[in-house]
């Protein structure tokens, strides 16, 4: 019995910072204890963890008295991705796998009762914050491989159940060779079809107007009325935009990873390098268009417009009741 650490990485907005999982195993009452402002999804991890060590030989987590801290302890920590991190770090505290081996390894994943590591929302700003801070050893799960090989500068050891991912520390630790998990090819994606100012017949002073906004990055009123085509020209309006930069390219995808909207929308790997087109309804509220929450904060459709467009539409009246004699 003793001390474990290793280190996972949370969310704050959009952007990640590296947390610090230490787990300290002693004789005593049973319990399992996880402070460090973690949510309930946070809490909830010791019984997945506890549930699954009891498959696990040499892990009788039940019968020992647990305390794991995500620090620093003063920042909020929201989602299940803290799992395996907390995993690793206890079965390091009961000599299961080797402390020195995984102390500077980032661990990223939901584990479920079965041993599965489940994939999160949120991977690729994730890795990138761990590859901002030094990181270079990242383990994700297999189904957010392809997303987390985005991030340059990193390894990323792809992991499908606890188990293996123990039999291959423990084969580290006697200096046997490891062989990488196989990752499925992501499927490709789905094609683009670029809306053009092209396909626009007529309205020369709308497309100069359009031009000059993107060109020198203004803000645009169109104003006509309903059906003179201004959702139209709007549409085409990120076709004049320049694409964007590597850098641009991973602030704009490391969005839609936080939405969980990446996989089904360019992949699961590969970059977005068009400017988004973000057009939230006209009755959207406050929330769904400047982002927020109550635990975990959500990008609104001005974020998720980011080095893009973002297309408000106010909403037209509807004419009044015709009354009188006929």
């Amino acid at each position: 019995m003793g001390f474990g650490h290793t280190r996972a990485v949370a969310l704050r907005g959009v952007n990640g910072f590296v947390v610090d999982v230490e787990a300290h195993v002693a004789q005593g009452l049973p319990g399992f204890a996880i402070s460090g402002l973690g949510d309930s999804a946070v809490k909830q991890s010791s019984d997945r963890i506890k549930a699954v060590a009891a498959t696990i030989e040499g892990l009788p987590v039940s019968q020992r008295r647990v305390t794991v801290n995500l620090s620093p302890a003063g920042e909020r920590k929201v989602g299940t991705g803290f799992d395996l991190g907390i995993f690793v770090a206890v079965a390091a505290a009961m000599g299961v796998v080797k402390d020195a081996v995984v102390a500077d390894v980032v661990h990223i994943g939901e584990i479920g009762l079965d041993g599965t590591v489940r994939a999160v929302p949120g991977v690729l700003p994730l890795v990138r914050a761990a590859a901002l801070t030094g990181v270079r050893h990242v383990v994700v799960p297999v189904a957010n491989a392809a997303e987390a090989r985005l991030v340059r500068g990193v390894r990323v050891h792809p992991v499908a159940e606890v188990a293996e991912l123990v039999r291959r520390y423990d084969a580290l630790r006697r200096g046997r060779a490891v062989a990488e998990v196989p990752v499925p090819p992501a499927p490709p994606p789905a094609p683009v079809v670029a809306k053009d100012l092209s396909e626009v017949v007529g309205q020369a002073d709308a497309k100069l107007a359009l031009e000059i906004a993107a060109a020198g990055g203004h803000h645009l009123l169109l104003a006509g009325p309903p059906g003179a085509g201004k959702t139209m020209l709007a549409e085409r309006l990120p076709g004049v935009l320049p694409g964007l930069d590597d850098e641009e390219s991973m602030e704009v995808t490391a969005i839609h990873s936080v939405l969980g909207a990446l996989g089904s929308s360019v992949g699961g790997g590969q970059l977005i390098t068009r400017p988004p087109f973000v057009a939230p309804h006209h009755g959207a509220s406050q929330a769904a268009v400047v982002g927020g929450g109550s635990g975990h904060i959500r990008p609104g459709a001005i974020t998720q417009a980011h080095r893009g467009v973002l297309f408000l539409k106010k909403a037209t009246r509807p004419y009044p009741p015709v009354s009188g004699r006929s």
